[in-house]
């Protein structure tokens, strides 16, 4: 005894049906199923391969007059009458389909027809609580990062390091909200974005401290030396930030999901870091410089 399909039973079908345990056609032979129209109403034509073809040929000529159990997962989800003998290996399946009705009979015929069944072999659910959990580290995380990368600037640099920490919190709020315009989410993979973000922004700053240093070295002046770590260094920094930001951009466009949020915060970041990391911080120094006239650069 087999219970018939919840669809088919509201159809006014029998609640279960009684099955030979022999199966006549398997699915496996099943080549196509689709749902037509005959006559103005919505019908299921099927074909059968050779084999298939022989044994539906033999089933339906023995049991005409009899209903056809079509079994899919111990469920009946159809049992039409056979009215006569099918030889040819396709035939259709009539009664009072709906176009939406006989188009999921037609899936289920085509999901039976697969070779393998499906195995459970495991299963997990996430709630909301783990998935809050995990942003939440994730945030937690990406705070101290920015927290230990604005220290390392102002210990390593001194002065100048405190002019990258206040350059890196404006490009976070800049980055943030040009999130906040484009309407972004902020997912767990956004969130890894920012922080990976974060210290990319730095190390501009970082490239052109050290090009500074190095012209100083070289006996030039401090305003000399300043423009030149500014200028010199500007062809690496470019070049660094547009190959992350066509990175980004593949993975946009070839990702799918918590992929594409990444790829949004990265490429946002980049465009932001360097804007902050070039004219914020060549703007502080300037400032500086007008402001107190300092007779050497404290680096």
């Amino acid at each position: 005894m087999l219970p018939a399909e919840d669809r088919a039973a509201r159809a006014g079908q029998p609640a279960f049906y009684l099955v030979k345990k022999r199966v006549m056609v398997g699915g496996d032979t099943l080549v196509d199923a689709q749902a037509t129209f005959q006559n103005t109403e919505a019908v299921v034509s099927f074909r059968f391969d050779t084999a298939g073809a022989r044994r539906f040929g033999d089933a339906t000529r023995d049991n005409v007059g009899k209903p056809f159990a079509i079994v899919l997962d111990n469920k009946v989800i159809s049992a039409p009458v056979i009215k006569e003998a099918i030889l040819g290996g396709s035939g259709i399946i009539s009664g009072s389909f709906t176009v939406q009705s006989a188009s999921d009979l037609a899936l289920l015929l085509r999901a039976g027809a697969l070779p393998a069944p499906i195995t459970i072999l495991e299963e997990r659910t996430v709630g909301p609580d783990l998935g809050a959990d995990s942003i939440h580290a994730g945030a937690v995380a990406s705070i101290v990062g920015v927290a230990l990368v604005v220290v390392f600037m102002f210990l390593f640099y001194g002065l100048f390091g405190l002019f990258a920490d206040i350059a890196l919190m404006f490009n976070l709020c800049l980055m943030l909200g040009s999130l906040s315009l484009l309407g972004a989410t902020l997912t767990l993979p956004g969130i890894a974005g920012i922080a990976l973000t974060m210290g990319m922004a730095v190390d501009a700053n970082v490239l052109i401290y050290e090009r500074i240093r190095e012209e100083m070295r070289g006996g030039r002046t401090m305003l000399s030396s300043l423009e030149a770590g500014f200028t010199r260094a500007f062809g690496t920094i470019l070049d660094s930030h547009v190959t992350t930001l066509v990175a980004g951009i593949l993975l946009y466009w070839l990702g799918s999901g918590p992929i594409k949020g990444f790829a949004v915060t990265l490429s946002i970041g980049v465009l932001t870091s360097l804007f902050s990391a070039i004219l914020v911080t060549r703007l502080e120094i300037v400032t500086w410089l007008r402001r107190w006239k300092p007779r050497e650069i404290p680096l």
